[in-house]
Parts: structure tokens; sequence; C-alpha cells
């Protein structure tokens, strides 16, 4: 009878124990400042991929990072900036280049206009926009695959410029992530 309270008593300690720690993540979650991407939150405690994987506007995305093996890069420390595009940035492009490009022996080239789209460090919309202010008026950062991207601004908001004379507007910036900032932009930018 008592090894029975014991074991019913270590086991009520534990159920609470382990409740009160799901309420505590819970909680830490809801105090957390959001941003809404695609019809859901993004944490700034978790990684990129973590949210990126949550946006529904984001999913042609999620499936080219997986396919350029990019995961476990933009899982890492960083920081990094991405440029995020969203699924309607992807159908701007000719037809069949996403499906072109997700093919495995496009892979290089994959890797090479997803890295594009990043920057190492963490830039925020504020930073973005003083370093547009210092340039007269433009902004040119290296990207990660080595090729650079022009920021400027149209009105209050920041956009970009790729090599190739392309335009990509920020929709929403600044969803700080545990390893950096991403910027979701409404089309593909290419390198040369």
């Amino acid at each position: 009878m008592k090894t029975r309270f014991i074991t019913a008593a270590l086991f009520s300690i534990a159920l609470m124990a382990g409740t009160s720690s799901i309420f505590a993540q819970d909680k830490m979650m809801k105090d957390e400042k959001t941003v809404m991407v695609g019809g859901a939150a993004m944490y700034p405690s978790k990684n990129i991929v973590e949210n990126a994987v949550n946006s529904k506007d984001h999913t042609t995305l999620v499936a080219a990072v997986k396919a350029a093996d990019l995961v476990e890069t933009l899982q890492s420390d960083g920081p990094f900036t991405v440029f995020a595009p969203t699924n309607e940035a992807f159908e701007k492009l000719p037809k069949g280049t996403v499906e072109t490009l997700l093919k495995p022996e496009n892979k290089t080239t994959l890797q090479t206009i997803l890295t594009y789209h990043v920057l190492a460090g963490k830039h925020s919309a504020s930073d973005i926009m003083k370093d547009i202010k210092k340039g007269n008026g433009k902004a040119t950062y290296k990207t990660v695959s080595g090729g650079t991207l022009t920021a400027m601004m149209k009105g209050k908001k920041v956009m970009l410029m790729d090599e190739k004379g392309g335009m990509a507007n920020v929709t929403i910036a600044d969803v700080n992530q545990s390893n950096g900032v991403i910027h979701v932009i409404d089309s593909v930018v290419l390198p040369k």
C-alpha cells in the first residue's frame, strides 16, 4: 500500500514537473514578439528553417532550400539576413523554372540562386535604411553567393535590385530569428 502511494506521488510530481515545463515553454513563446508570416507566428527563439517551414507562403522556398542541401547551413548560428521570396514570387519566374531548378542535376545553380538571397550578418530594416542614406540613396551588399544586391527606398519601403536589374519589394521586414533576420520579398532576385 505504502509503495503504491509513493509510486503514485512520484508519478504526480513528475507529471506536474513535465506539465509546468510545457506551460513555461508555452508562456515563453507567447511572451516573444512574433511576426505573422504566411499565417504562422515566427518566433525569435527559433532559427530560420524552424520558422520558415510553418509559413504557408514559403513552401516553394522551403522545398528549394531542402533540394539545395542548405537546411543545415540555415540552421547554424549565423547570423544571416535572408530575403525570403514568397510562393507568388517564385510563380513570377518563367513557367517550368522552379521545377527545373529543383532537379538534382541543377543543385549548384539552385544553391547559387538561394545564397544570392542571403547576407552574412544580421541587417535589420533600420540598418539597411541607414546604409541607403549613407550611400546617397543606394546601399550595395555582397551576398553569400558572392554577388551583389543593391537596396534603395521607394517611399517608406525598402526595395532590392539584383545584378540583372530585377526589382523586389520588402513586404514584411524584421522577422527576427535566433540566427538572424528574414525580410519577406515579393520577387525572386537573380545573380548574373
